[in-house]
């Protein structure tokens, strides 16, 4: 049996590139003993709460009847944001050349938060290029990976 994410994901393709946006992730995760689904789309020029509606109203009657998921949870659909985390190989292809925020399980060089720009990405690994030049992170030591919007 496929992922969850994996499942949802093939199901919501079609209908969220109908509304003329991109699905960014899929996301099902339990939060305070609640179970949410979420998808996260992008679209050129920015994403609108009338582009989620949208979706929503396309994908929930898809979910209803494929019935991909046991038991009750809380659908979402929202915009990847301008902060959006980097999770996926293809995230990364999407985003190389952007300045990215990177932050380790543990301190190197006496810093967890690593700020510059994607410059690689390969089987995991993240190589960002800062004013002190350039660094390869190791995926083992990568907490998470997002955009970096200044502000």
């Amino acid at each position: 049996m496929a992922k969850v994410t994996d499942a949802v994901r093939e199901l919501a393709l079609p209908a969220v590139a109908q509304c003329g946006c991109t699905l960014w992730d899929v996301e099902y995760v339990k939060e305070a003993g609640v179970w949410y689904l979420r998808l996260y789309i992008d679209k050129e020029g920015g994403v609108s709460i009338d582009d989620c509606v949208a979706v929503d109203h396309l994908v929930s009657p898809l979910l209803d009847e494929a019935d991909p998921i046991e038991g009750s949870y809380t659908f979402e659909v929202s915009s990847a944001g301008m902060e959006r985390p980097l999770r996926l190989p293809e995230h990364f292809s999407a985003c190389m050349g952007q300045e990215v925020e990177l932050r380790l399980y543990r301190a190197l060089e006496g810093k967890k938060d690593w700020v510059g720009v994607l410059s690689g990405y390969a089987d995991g690994d993240v190589k960002l290029t800062t004013p002190a030049g350039a660094q390869t992170f190791e995926k083992k030591d990568i907490a998470q990976v997002h955009l970096y919007a200044r502000v």
